[in-house]
C-alpha cells in the first residue's frame, strides 16, 4: 500500500480571508495538519476561510467527515468555509454527503476570491 501523506498552508486571501491549500489526500490521518490549519486562519482574523482542493488527489468518508468539523466550527465562529478546486471525485464525495449544499463551491480559487471582492 502506498505512503498516504497531506500537507496543508495557510495563505492571506482577500480581505479578511484565508486560503488553505491542501496537497496530497484528504483522509482520518490529515485531520492534525488541516485543524492546525484552520487555527492558524483563525488566529490570523479571517472571517473567511477557502479550502483550495486544486491539489487534492483522493477524498475519503473520514475526510467528509473532517471538512464537516470545520463547517461545525466555523458555523459556531460566525465564519464562512468555501471550497474551491475540487475534482470530480472530491466533488461526488462533496455531494454525497450534501456537503454541496452547505458550503459554497467554486471551480477554482481565483473565482472564489473574485467573489468575495465582487460583494466587497
Amino acid at each position: 500500500m502506498p505512503e498516504r501523506w497531506v500537507m496543508t498552508d495557510v495563505r492571506a486571501g482577500y480581505g479578511a480571508s484565508s486560503v488553505i491549500d491542501i496537497h496530497g489526500e484528504l483522509h482520518a490521518f490529515a485531520e492534525d495538519s488541516l485543524m492546525d490549519a484552520y487555527a492558524n486562519a483563525v488566529e490570523a482574523g479571517s472571517s473567511v476561510i477557502i479550502l483550495n482542493f486544486a491539489d487534492t488527489h483522493s477524498m475519503d468518508h473520514d475526510g467528509v467527515g473532517l471538512v464537516v468539523t470545520l463547517l461545525s466550527q466555523a458555523d459556531e465562529q460566525k465564519r464562512r468555509l468555501l471550497a474551491a478546486g475540487l475534482s470530480d471525485t472530491c466533488r461526488a464525495s462533496f455531494e454525497l454527503a450534501r456537503l454541496d449544499q452547505m458550503i459554497s463551491i467554486y471551480p477554482s480559487e481565483s473565482e472564489a476570491l473574485a467573489t468575495l471582492q465582487a460583494t466587497a
